[in-house]
């Protein structure tokens, strides 16, 4: 008995399954920017996509375009050319309203500041996301409790910031990053302004977030320890990747990073 075989998306005309769609993606991004009279590339041809429960990092020296990059990646910069998209939408097109509005709803960030406000408790500060887009936080009580207990910040709740340490501000700064369960976690050296053993519990929590809540981070860094908590390193140097010396399978030992830096001669 002969059998038809099944046809295939391609013999069907269909288009073939493909994997979910990246939580980011950034499309040949170019940023240029008037220096002394003369347009000067800041970020050149930048392309790298993030899924759903990855750790990247990248990382770069100073001046080498990270803090640009990563306010294209936010939205709170626009391309001179390329796309951004995060979970689907474009944030490269649109007017600053738009581009607001889905930072707000789709993107947590951790600022190297803090940027805790003084004037609000722990709590106040950690449910601010949540007021601004309009919902009680009463109505999200057991997530609130439950970023607390994982971030080790549960008996802080009440105290204002200039209560709290360095490494206690950024806790709480992580868990005001998650409330809204953002489809993306941007970290901009967060580790910038701790203690060294402080930066390093820190790194730590931001690897249990990943695995715990599967949650999508992006940490931009200079520091060689930081990056190696990634389970990518990408590199950036004049404002462009050097996408041949990624590094996948992560986190790493910090040598390791070392030694690619060392062969870049970033």
């Amino acid at each position: 008995m002969s059998m038809t075989p099944k046809p295939t998306p391609e013999s069907s005309g269909e288009p073939p399954e493909t994997g979910p769609a990246p939580v980011l993606e950034a499309r040949k991004l170019h940023r240029m920017r008037q220096v002394e009279g003369r347009e000067m590339p800041i970020v050149s041809d930048v392309s790298f996509a993030l899924h759903k429960g990855e750790f990247a990092t990248i990382m770069g020296p100073s001046g080498s375009g990270k803090s640009t990059l990563l306010h294209l990646l936010a939205g709170l910069d626009r391309p001179t050319a390329g796309d951004v998209l995060v979970a689907g939408e474009d944030l490269s097109g649109g007017d600053e309203e738009y581009r607001a509005a889905v930072r707000r709803r789709r993107i947590g960030f951790i600022f190297q500041f803090f940027n805790l406000l003084p004037d609000l408790t722990v709590e106040e500060n950690v449910t601010l996301p949540l007021r601004i887009l309009g919902q009680n936080p009463k109505k999200h009580r057991e997530r609130v409790d439950s970023l607390f207990s994982l971030l080790g910040v549960s008996k802080l709740r009440d105290r204002l910031p200039s209560g709290l340490s360095g490494g206690e501000m950024q806790r709480v700064s992580i868990a005001r990053a998650l409330v809204t369960q953002p489809e993306l976690v941007l970290a901009d050296e967060p580790t910038g302004n701790l203690s060294s053993k402080a930066g390093e519990e820190v790194i730590g929590l931001l690897r249990d977030v990943c695995t715990r809540l599967n949650a999508t981070i992006l940490l931009v860094t200079h520091n060689p320890r930081d990056a190696a908590a990634g389970d990518r390193v990408l590199f950036l140097h004049d404002g462009a990747l050097l996408s041949q010396s990624e590094m996948k399978g992560g986190p790493f030992d910090v040598a390791d990073v070392f030694h690619r830096l060392q062969e870049l001669g970033v």
